[in-house]
């Protein structure tokens, strides 16, 4: 794949990544999705020139043209996170780009829905600390389509969404909620499928290490709003492990 067309695929994801930030500050709102964009703060519409990904933002030195508030890094982040993953997505898996065959183009597809509800799913338990029930069902239907379609018959990597979600919901049952969310065990469900069950487990295991490795940091720095007792979304840690896991590989236990 030619560098133009990595670039190609990364402006794209931006303009999806705009999209996005629309679904997570509306969702369960009662805001339309497709009404017109307006500050936060004040309400003025915004114009064309206030919605061009990465760019509207930077120029704008991050406020609002008419009341000067400040706008939030939520907007470049996730239009960020969304081009890198679409051009990643493009030169893993689209190695000839659109000359790639039916069967690799629409593989790809799949996953680029997936990844932009990695997105969806991380940045609403940022903001809200719950899995909406919307995105996580249709990740795990999506990853075990496209789980069906490489794998094309019934093995333990099918099994793995089970086996993930088992055990994630003993630990929201017996703990009462209190140690994980319900909703984590779902998403562990979609990325058994997604990934099968030796990237699985690791997967899981690098979500544990860098979720314990950040409550650590924070802990450390003395930030007081968080102690031992606080409430970490595990999502954002879940999904990082996965992606983590989709693009590079990394074995962590003697199963792989």
């Amino acid at each position: 794949m030619t560098i133009i067309l990595i670039l190609l695929a990364f402006v794209f994801g931006t303009i999806i990544g705009s999209f996005l930030n629309v679904i997570i500050y509306r969702f369960h709102t009662g805001v339309s999705v497709g009404g017109r964009s307006r500050c936060l703060s004040c309400g003025m519409k915004l114009s064309s020139r206030d919605l061009i990904p990465l760019a509207s933002f930077i120029f704008s030195r991050a406020r609002c043209r008419s009341c000067k508030s400040h706008l939030s890094w939520q907007y470049p982040f996730i239009e960020l996170a969304a081009g890198v993953l679409t051009a990643l997505v493009a030169w893993k898996f689209l190695p000839l780009g659109l000359s790639s065959s039916w069967g690799e183009i629409v593989r790809a597809l799949f996953y680029l829905v997936i990844l932009y509800l990695f997105i969806l799913i991380s940045a609403y338990d940022l903001r809200h600390k719950i899995i909406p029930n919307l995105f996580v069902y249709l990740f795990v239907v999506l990853a075990f389509t496209v789980r069906f379609m490489t794998t094309g018959s019934l093995s333990l990597d099918f099994l793995a969404g089970l086996f993930f979600f088992l055990g994630f919901a003993a630990v929201w049952y017996f703990s009462g909620g209190r140690w994980m969310g319900l909703g984590d065990a779902k998403l562990a469900a979609g990325i058994g499928f997604l990934l099968g069950l030796r990237a699985g487990l690791d997967a899981l295991v690098l979500a544990f290490m860098i979720g314990g490795a950040v409550s650590l940091i924070l802990l450390f720095l003395g930030k007081t709003s968080f102690t031992l007792k606080s409430e970490v979304p595990f999502a954002p840690f879940l999904i990082l492990g996965a992606l983590i896991e989709f693009f590079v590989r990394i074995p962590l236990l003697i199963l792989s």
